[in-house]
């Protein structure tokens, strides 16, 4: 993506590669899409592509960042429209994201992730915007997630009572996210949704089949298991490391770890001292991960919690065998409660060991064609034909195009 910026008419705003605007696109559903920045997460890619699906059906969207920022940036669709907040801190997009709703007026503004909820909800009670505010709870609420977060998450659920006037719509990713937003938060039940990401697209074949260059899969010594996520917390790779020690007691397995994150050097000083140095890769973030997927025996996810949990969708669609634990909430409704992949008890080495040992049997439990067919529920299309049944009900004076 080739970026230019000019100064906006909005104080303290930046656009980023405007297109023009058409007289007809007025008349078309507006919506603004706010998130932190263009990390290389789930949350990020799901934006970027559910930004896709509505311009696809005729809508005029518009990315509002926090920062304009992260390895998605060459990931941008041409053409559509970025507003860079350009705040040093999140409490900071409040007054910006105000001045941007009164300015523009975007019949919608779905907003992503915990803090940039609040914000979001804050922006709208100080601009007096006739805009819909459609939150996306991508995380967990539960003291379970917030115990390995900042401690300001600790009052998102609070902050989602307090401000409940304000939502139009609460979206949780998977059904127990949907559920404690109405248990935690205690929002109304006719205002929370689930609506599952979007993860199979379908460019999807072509990106697995891409040609990757690795000796563990050319040569093969044993099992090679391949993970993906943040080297955080949330994700805890020390019982996964741990697991495959306890595992190569019995089988000269590999693993490939997929991501970046603030845990790394501990990680990689772990596997240091359970001898695993050679037998674990810190491969860091990869823009295209799906060909790991594809030509690992099993895919690996040792979550504490998730929301949903988009690499197993991905891992699915690779026709790839999935051990995850059975964590809060998404890996267990992904995986249909065991009969699309093994689930284990999290932060228990031993019992994921057990399941890495089943690996020679994995594909034959579970036919890889089962998987793909599994994972092409999870669409682009089913996920925004969904919020876009959503939007019709919030701004039912605006239109979508008759067709893609």
């Amino acid at each position: 993506m080739s970026v230019s910026v000019a100064t906006s008419s909005t104080k303290h705003l930046t656009d980023v590669s405007t297109p023009s605007r058409t007289a007809g696109a007025a008349r078309a559903m507006s919506v603004a899409i706010y998130l932190h920045d263009l990390a290389g997460g789930g949350v990020e890619r799901q934006s970027l592509i559910i930004a896709e699906e509505f311009r696809r059906h005729g809508a005029d969207v518009t990315l509002v960042l926090h920062r304009l920022r992260g390895q998605l940036l060459d990931q941008v669709p041409a053409g559509l429209r970025i507003v860079n907040l350009n705040s040093s801190r999140t409490l900071m997009d409040v007054p910006r994201l105000a001045r941007f709703l009164r300015a523009e007026k975007p019949d919608i503004l779905m907003s992503n992730v915990d803090l940039n909820n609040v914000a979001a909800l804050l922006a709208k009670c100080i601009s007096f915007s006739g805009t819909k505010i459609v939150i996306c709870q991508h995380n967990p609420i539960s003291s379970s997630f917030v115990a390995c977060e900042n401690w300001l998450y600790r009052y998102i659920a609070p902050a989602y009572r307090l401000l409940s006037p304000v939502i139009s719509r609460a979206v949780g990713v998977s059904e127990g996210v949907a559920e404690e937003l109405e248990t935690i938060a205690r929002l109304p039940v006719g205002m929370v949704q689930t609506i599952n990401n979007p993860v199979v697209g379908s460019d999807f074949r072509i990106r697995s089949d891409e040609a990757i260059d690795h000796p563990w899969f050319e040569r093969r010594p044993g099992p090679v298991f391949v993970t993906a996520g943040r080297l955080v917390p949330q994700k805890d790779h020390e019982t996964m490391i741990r697991a495959l020690a306890i595992h190569r007691r019995r089988t000269n397995s590999r693993l490939i770890i997929l991501g970046t994150g603030p845990l790394r050097d501990s990680l990689v000083d772990l596997a240091v001292r359970l001898n695993l140095a050679d037998s674990v890769e810190f491969l860091g973030f990869r823009g295209n991960a799906l060909p790991y997927f594809r030509q690992a025996d099993a895919f690996l996810l040792s979550s504490r919690c998730e929301g949903f949990g988009n690499v197993i969708v991905e891992a699915l669609g690779c026709g790839t065998p999935v051990i995850s634990t059975r964590c809060d909430h998404g890996p267990s409704d992904i995986l249909d409660d065991g009969r699309y992949g093994v689930l284990v008890e999290p932060r228990n080495p031993a019992a994921l060991a057990d399941a890495m040992d089943q690996v020679a049997t994995l594909r034959d439990r579970f036919p890889a064609d089962l998987l793909r067919q599994r994972a092409a529920e999870f669409s682009y299309a089913a996920c925004a034909s969904r919020y876009m049944a959503m939007f019709k009900v919030l701004a039912p004076h605006r239109a979508w195009a008759a067709s893609a």
